[in-house]
């Protein structure tokens, strides 16, 4: 498949050093730059990115102190109906 791209006039420039430093075609740095990309984002799992701000906020709970057991009555209804 074929994918187009814009890249601005300094990236084009790192690309094309970078590909000859390595000795492979601009395509294939390309190609292994977004494998790389890909695979290293499919690698961690969300909580793992959202590490960082999971838990980050305190609060008394205000007005959703009580969803969880509002959810588990709605879901609760459910099954019986």
């Amino acid at each position: 498949m074929i994918k187009s791209v814009r890249l601005d006039p300094e990236l084009e420039t790192k690309l094309e050093r970078s590909a000859r430093t390595l000795n492979v075609s601009q395509s294939e740095f390309i190609r292994e730059a977004v494998a790389g990309g890909c695979d290293e984002v499919l690698a961690v799992s969300l909580a793992d990115r959202l590490k960082a701000v999971i838990g980050v906020i305190e609060s008394s709970g205000g007005r959703a102190a009580d969803t969880g057991a509002a959810f588990r009555r709605i879901l609760s209804r459910k099954r019986t109906e």
